[in-house]
């Protein structure tokens, strides 16, 4: 049977202590958050804050060309919708659910008087900005200086620490637009490392069968983003307290 909702199977939601998360808890939405959902577009007021629980969302870039790339993905350790704390309100970038699932939402202004009341959220929060800022500008050395393999190795992990299984409901086509690489370089690339027993791809479905292995072939890109995420932002343990909260 499948755990109750709760907020704390954000992390973020999840390092808050009680006295914190409680006054943000009263204003928090489940959503299903299903494969495609455009939750904000470029230049446009964002009206949500989004902390996903099981759903990873996709912050890209789309060009004038069409051609897209991924900046950094989200998912149960962080939250969509920093801009709405750090003054910006809009992004040039784009906010797409990439793995289906369920988030807690939370309505703009909500989360700026919480974030304006409550120290302990604001430095969590902060926090987290730096961490993905980081994960930004790792992401951009390596579509820069490493190899569509790696790339798709660091990718795949990436994916792996933020769902509970080992098999993604993914097409080779989405991948490809996620790194902002051809299709048929993913093929190659996937073909490799299936051929090498480490996954298992069929009809839209890629199944992990070897992390330590997807581990040695990937760049240093994957362990950078994960230290500094784990440097940044020590995960809490669910607890008993999570049914007070639990949708």
């Amino acid at each position: 049977m499948a755990a109750p909702h709760s907020p704390r199977q954000n992390h973020l939601l999840a390092a808050l202590c009680d006295a914190d998360l409680a006054p943000l808890a009263a204003h928090l939405q489940l959503v299903p958050m299903l494969l495609g959902d455009m939750l904000y577009e470029p230049g446009k007021q964002l009206p949500h804050a989004y902390f996903p629980t099981s759903s990873i969302v996709s912050l890209h870039y789309v060009a004038e060309s069409g051609a897209s790339a991924e900046l950094a993905g989200v998912g149960n350790e962080g939250m969509v919708g920093i801009p709405l704390f750090m003054g910006g309100n809009t992004t040039p970038s784009s906010a797409m659910v990439r793995i289906a699932g369920h988030a807690y939402r939370v309505e703009r202004h909500m989360l700026l008087q919480q974030f304006e009341r409550c120290v302990g959220l604001r430095e969590l929060l902060l926090r987290y900005t730096q961490a993905l800022t980081a994960q930004v500008a790792q992401t951009a050395a390596c579509n820069r200086y490493h190899s569509v393999e790696q790339q798709f190795c660091r990718w795949l992990l990436s994916t792996l620490d933020r769902i509970p299984s080992g098999e993604l409901v993914m097409t080779q086509e989405l991948v490809a637009s996620i790194l902002g690489v051809r299709r048929e370089s993913i093929t190659e690339a996937a073909l490799k490392l299936q051929g090498a027993g480490l996954i298992r791809y069929r009809r839209g479905h890629i199944a992990v069968l070897g992390r330590i292995g997807l581990e040695s072939l990937a760049c240093e890109c994957y362990e950078v983003v994960r230290k500094e995420v784990g440097r940044l932002l020590p995960s809490a343990p669910a607890t008993t307290r999570d049914a007070a909260f639990a949708a």
